[in-house]
């Protein structure tokens, strides 16, 4: 299960979300993906603020894993993986890794980065990109989650890792870049390292 913080601001994107429907035109929503939007909890209002600025060119999901759900001390990594996928990410094609100061340390995005990769039949493989949030931008020690970090590899990685987007047109692009990748780079994902399973220390 969600918190009630997640739910709250997934309750508020899903209002927004039909007010918008109404406004754009079928050709603009046919260029909306799904996009599950993965950060650590202490950058929910940037999370929420990039969803705010950006909600007319993805179709945002943001409900991710949490110490409410039951599922999480199984011992059974793909159980866990599958129920990620099911509850979480199933109707995204897209996922967007939040970069804060704190993101790589946390056990449930590198779960959620895991799940993404995953390829079955099912639950199909999402496209990965990450965005660094402006409360960081200028950080030198930020870093990718680990999982994140070995599918980046400039255009020859599966995943890319973005500046904070300045335009709508750049976000579009880079979003459809990920969704393309599924098929066209599937060779190149490394999903190989076992999940997470405590969160590391952050300062």
């Amino acid at each position: 299960m969600a918190t009630p913080k997640q739910r709250n601001l997934q309750a508020k994107i899903d209002r927004r979300e039909e007010q918008l429907r109404k406004t754009l035109t079928l050709s603009e929503q046919a260029v909306r993906h799904k996009c599950f939007v993965s950060y650590h909890h202490d950058d929910q209002d940037e999370a929420e603020a990039f969803i705010d600025m950006f909600e007319d060119v993805f179709i945002p999901r943001v409900v991710g894993v949490s110490d409410e759900d039951d599922f999480i001390d199984s011992t059974n990594t793909d159980y866990v993986m599958d129920q990620i996928r099911e509850k979480y990410l199933t109707d995204s094609t897209v996922t967007i890794v939040m970069i804060g100061k704190c993101t790589w340390a946390r056990r449930y995005v590198d779960w959620e980065v895991y799940s993404t990769l995953r390829n079955d039949k099912n639950n199909k493989r999402s496209g990965l990109l990450a965005v660094t949030l402006p409360s960081v931008a200028s950080d030198s020690g930020r870093q990718l989650p680990l999982r994140v970090n070995v599918n980046v590899n400039g255009d020859d990685g599966y995943a890319r890792w973005w500046k904070y987007p300045s335009t709508r047109a750049g976000l579009r692009n880079i979003i459809e870049e990920a969704f393309q990748a599924r098929t066209a780079k599937a060779h190149l994902i490394d999903n190989a390292r076992t999940r997470k399973v405590h969160n590391s220390s952050c300062p």
